[in-house]
């Protein structure tokens, strides 16, 4: 085994901040690549000019600069076969090939395959014809959910009261294409009440390793209102996800979708993102990741006792089943620092001020998600602009700690929730 190795890492978020920062705390690693990356990311690791979506200069690079491994953080280049082709070049790679990625590519497939395999969900059916959809809506009883088959930045999923909203929904994703080519497809879904909880996952192939659970804040605004967002916050474990729940869904939903995509000749080997709703009749999955969550990563990552590099490779491997996965038995919150009018629109290019009070603080990170280096410094440069997360003891300490710490930065246009864990006070 390479003992210092060059790794490169896809994308240009939170997420592969998050996972460039683990990656940097390994003792086998030696130099970090990211393509494209971000200004934060810049800062521990070479970024490249390449974007994800850029395959053959992805494949070119890492043959080029004898990459040892390369990880594949975003669900884009997933869902279009980066994997397939990294490997077919001979490059070591890790995340799910192509089809093990429609795990989260296609809503109707996860869809189908829960069925067929009796793993716990809500009812749907599933749509190519918007006049089918709305005539299947008559009689349903609202809410509804309506989703977007394919990809759609996670905002690909409309909760509708009356009929009125979900035939205009049907039109919104289907006929307007609000969402692209995800909306060729769609999903009609049963409305499911509950807490969600968000549990990554390592897999192999055949073994599957649990991550500490999280609880994500999709909604734009306090108290859960607004537009869906990417997340605006996070939280890290979930008290909700008891030790009842944790064993419902070793024996009924995580081993047996591994199984499942196994016998569909799909073996899924990188992360699988379970989004759970904990529901009256147990939990449901609303939905697969077939990555690290964004912000999810941010809080789970910063817990994990083990070497990344370790996990990762024996995923690739085929040998998860030699790892003892580890946690710190502390918690972790994670505040979005965004540009105000996220979801919709926004200024960018205001410069950020106070990155500096990070440095050489333990158990504080702030994870670039839309930055840039400019010459007037690091500007703001998307949406959602950084993660601020804190560590502590137990969750009301980490979200002290974490709103604290969002005081250390600021940039115009700056907008957070503030109430991103407000619910482990109801516990």
């Amino acid at each position: 085994m390479v003992i210092r190795m060059k790794v490169l890492i896809v994308g240009s978020g939170g997420r592969e901040h998050a996972i460039a920062t683990s990656v940097a705390k390994s003792t086998k690693v030696d130099k970090i690549y990211c393509a494209p990356g971000n200004a934060g990311i810049g800062q521990i690791a070479e970024c490249v000019p390449i974007g994800a979506m850029e395959f053959d200069k992805l494949v070119a690079f890492a043959k080029e600069n004898a990459i040892d491994l390369t990880i594949v953080g975003m669900d884009d280049p997933l869902v279009g076969g980066l994997v397939d082709e990294m490997e077919a070049a001979g490059l070591r790679v890790f995340g799910p090939r192509k089809n093990a990625a429609i795990l989260e590519g296609s809503k109707a497939f996860s869809k189908d395959l829960m069925k067929k395999y009796n793993i716990p969900t809500a009812a749907y059916e599933t749509f190519d014809d918007p006049q089918a959809a709305l005539t299947y809506l008559e009689t349903v009883d609202m809410p509804i959910v309506l989703k977007a088959d394919g990809l759609a930045l996670g905002k690909g999923v409309l909760i509708c009261n009356t009929l009125e909203e979900a035939k205009a929904g049907v039109k919104e994703i289907m006929e307007d294409k609000k969402f692209g080519t995800a909306g060729n497809r769609m999903v009609v879904e049963e409305f499911m009440t509950g807490r969600e909880v968000s549990v990554l996952s390592f897999v192999d192939g055949k073994t599957i390793q649990i991550m500490s659970s999280a609880q994500d804040h999709k909604r734009a605004k306090d108290g859960d209102k607004g537009l869906n967002t990417g997340g605006m916050g996070n939280f890290s474990p979930s008290p909700f996800y008891t030790e009842e729940v944790d064993e419902f869904c070793k024996k009924y939903i995580y081993q047996a979708t591994v199984d499942a995509m196994a016998a569909e000749g799909r073996p899924f080997k990188g992360v699988i993102f379970f989004g759970l709703m904990l529901t009256p009749k147990g939990p449901r999955v609303l939905e697969y990741n077939a990555r690290f969550g964004d912000p999810e990563a941010q809080v789970v990552l910063p817990r994990m006792k083990n070497d990344i590099i370790d996990v990762v490779e024996a995923c690739i491997d085929g040998t998860l089943d030699q790892i003892d996965l580890q946690f710190e038995d502390n918690a972790a919150v994670c505040v979005i620092l965004a540009s105000d009018g996220y979801p919709v629109s926004y200024e960018k290019g205001f410069v950020i001020e106070g990155l500096e009070n990070f440095e050489g603080k333990e158990g504080y990170y702030c994870f670039h998600a839309g930055t840039k280096l400019t010459d007037k410094g690091i500007v703001t440069n998307g949406g959602r602009v950084l993660g601020v997360t804190a560590t502590g003891t137990d969750l009301k300490e980490a979200r002290a700690n974490a709103y604290e710490a969002t005081k250390w930065v600021n940039f115009e246009n700056k907008y957070m929730r503030t109430d991103i864990g407000k619910a482990i006070d109801e516990v």
